[in-house]
């Protein structure tokens, strides 16, 4: 039968670029203060609507050409997401309605920033079982609703007023968390190969629960009585929260950590790795983890300057990107590896 391989990509970023300056205008902050943290430039975000199954299909839509498929011959879609457009149901099915292909199973995935490893494994298992032929894996992510601000008008540039004083307070408050994300989505078309050689090898995942507060929601989930209520939003619960210095460490500690084991697992040494497709957090943890790992900067792609943290998509859009220009083909190693809020972590190895 052949191992699983990736047939075509596809990745999408709602409206126009958001530079750096434009935070500036809502929130104490500057270009170079966000440059030198997190290496982000810009970064896109979706309007009010605009929601994470209809940025799916855009990314899904360009998959299914790229791989030369229509959406009728998916029979599998793995959806993964942490900011979906309803607390329930999950976005995997909606996706498949606006596709045309209701009635396809959809499962949606919550390792959040982590989705990449866990939803290869998982594709890998479904195709390896016979339960599909034709996996459609799509990440999505429209933070700009958990943004601190809103001010959306002078964010965009559409207008030049002074924004309330207290909301430009709060906005401060969050920097941390808010000048991380961007928005977008990516999408791949998984299928067997008979290709000698080629194919997925293996992944390995990890979940670790007792450090969930190093980066969460405090407010919107099922803990309060009612769940959602004014103190959610008096008292900031709707923001992320984030221990910075405690993840930064974790994050470089378990990436490096969980590609080592898993190349040592497969007989794989690190130098025979092409390409290290690597979740786009903050290029600090991958220049550390690169470092830890001995390899050249050549083989540790970025594109953060250019989206900010897509969460669950940043994986994919950068695969996507390279096999456009032809930096990742055929025959090439890849190893993805990614860290998200749980904590959940995990790499895989695919030969393409």
């Amino acid at each position: 039968m052949g191992a699983m391989t990736i047939i075509g990509t596809g990745s999408y970023a709602p409206g126009v670029p958001i530079p750096n300056a434009a935070l500036a205008r809502v929130m104490d902050t500057n270009d170079a203060w966000i440059r030198q943290r997190t290496g982000i430039e810009q970064r896109h975000f979706a309007r009010d609507g605009e929601t994470v199954s209809e940025l799916g299909a855009h990314a899904a839509r360009r998959a299914l050409r790229s791989a030369g498929i229509t959406a009728a011959e998916v029979d599998y879609i793995v959806f993964g997401t942490m900011t979906p457009e309803y607390a329930f149901p999950g976005p995997g099915g909606l996706l498949g309605a606006k596709l045309g292909i209701e009635g396809v199973p959809a499962l949606d995935l919550r390792q959040q920033c982590a989705s990449a490893p866990f939803g290869l494994q998982v594709a890998n298992g479904l195709l390896a079982s016979d339960a599909a032929r034709t996996v459609l894996f799509v990440c999505a992510e429209a933070h700009a609703g958990f943004m601190p601000w809103r001010d959306w008008d002078v964010v965009r540039g559409e207008s030049t007023r002074e924004v309330a004083e207290e909301d430009y307070a709060r906005a401060t408050r969050h920097r941390g968390v808010a000048i991380l994300f961007g928005d977008g989505a990516s999408a791949m078309v998984l299928r067997h190969t008979t290709r000698d050689g080629a194919g997925f090898l293996g992944a390995e995942c990890h979940s670790d629960g007792a450090r969930a507060d190093l980066m969460y929601m405090p407010g919107g989930g099922f803990t309060r009585l009612p769940f959602f209520s004014l103190d959610v939003i008096e008292f900031e619960l709707c923001y992320p929260q984030m221990r910075g210095p405690e993840l930064f460490k974790s994050a470089v500690t378990e990436l490096a950590g969980v590609v080592r084991s898993l190349c040592a697992r497969h007989h794989v040494a690190l130098d025979e790795i092409d390409c290290v497709v690597a979740h786009q957090a903050n290029d600090r943890i991958n220049s550390a983890v690169r470092k830890a790992l001995g390899l050249p900067p050549e083989k540790v792609p970025s594109n953060i300057a250019r989206y900010g943290n897509t969460s669950s998509a940043t994986v994919g859009i950068l695969l996507d990107e390279l096999r456009a220009d032809g930096r990742v083909k055929e025959g090439d190693l890849i190893c993805v590896v990614a860290l998200g809020a749980g904590l959940h972590w995990g790499a895989a190895l695919l030969r393409l």
